[in-house]
């Protein structure tokens, strides 16, 4: 049985899920509303456990979506699943937002893109689910990067496709975009599954956030300090 967190993105989600001879299935699953996760995360682990009649002894493996996206969101699920995974002595495995997009859009060779704000997006490169890298681009960047030959088929976090005028990912729809809809807990909790039967774990102790970018407070020491 694994349990999985993901509060990177507007909204945040907890699954949990038992192994399977070649996939995950899911047992159960919830959705936090923005601005809750601090304050719901653990309550919500506690009732999905309690539901299935289930304790964290009951739990072989953690997994959180440990980046890139909301800084907040980020730091409080990591810190959730670090302390269950300290505390309780369970296995932890850590997976990127843009890894997890890629691997939701089914396709070989992905430029994944989550809106980062600011007219910036977070862009990781996959190729048949190996990260060729991610990084923090501009929307010119992006789509001199996605319009290149032989470049990967650009996949955006995106759940209002329907309305690209409306779309976070607007400003990229030259580039003809497929968009996924925001994967949740149970969609990292899938993609993680080669990685639990592998035993490739994450050290609680060593495991940082994967931002991307840097906070306002870093960005403004910085300047202070002249680098």
């Amino acid at each position: 049985m694994l349990l999985s967190l993901n509060t990177c993105g507007n909204t945040a989600s907890v699954a949990l899920g038992v192994a399977e001879t070649k996939d995950v299935k899911i047992l159960a699953s919830a959705e936090l509303a923005v601005r809750t996760y601090s304050a719901r995360l653990i309550p919500e682990i506690a009732a999905l456990l309690q539901k299935q009649q289930v304790t964290l002894s009951d739990i072989e493996a953690i997994v959180v979506v440990n980046g890139p996206g909301s800084f907040t969101g980020i730091r409080v699920g990591l810190s959730t699943a670090k302390g269950l995974s300290e505390g309780a002595g369970i296995p932890l495995i850590a997976v990127s937002r843009l890894a997890v997009l890629a691997h939701a859009s089914g396709l070989p060779h992905v430029l994944a893109a989550v809106d980062a704000g600011r007219g910036e997006y977070y862009v990781g490169e996959y190729r048949n689910g190996n990260n060729l890298g991610e990084r923090l681009m501009t929307g010119e960047q992006t789509v001199t990067v996605a319009t290149q030959p032989g470049a990967g088929v650009l996949v955006c976090d995106e759940s209002r496709a329907d309305d690209a005028s409306r779309s976070a990912c607007s400003a990229l729809a030259l580039c003809g975009p497929i968009y996924v809809q925001p994967p949740d807990a149970a969609e990292a909790l899938r993609f993680a599954m080669s990685r639990f039967r592998a035993g490739d774990f994450d050290d609680p102790e060593t495991l940082d956030a994967n931002y991307l970018r840097r906070s306002d407070a870093e960005v403004l020491r910085a300047a202070k300090a002249g680098v």
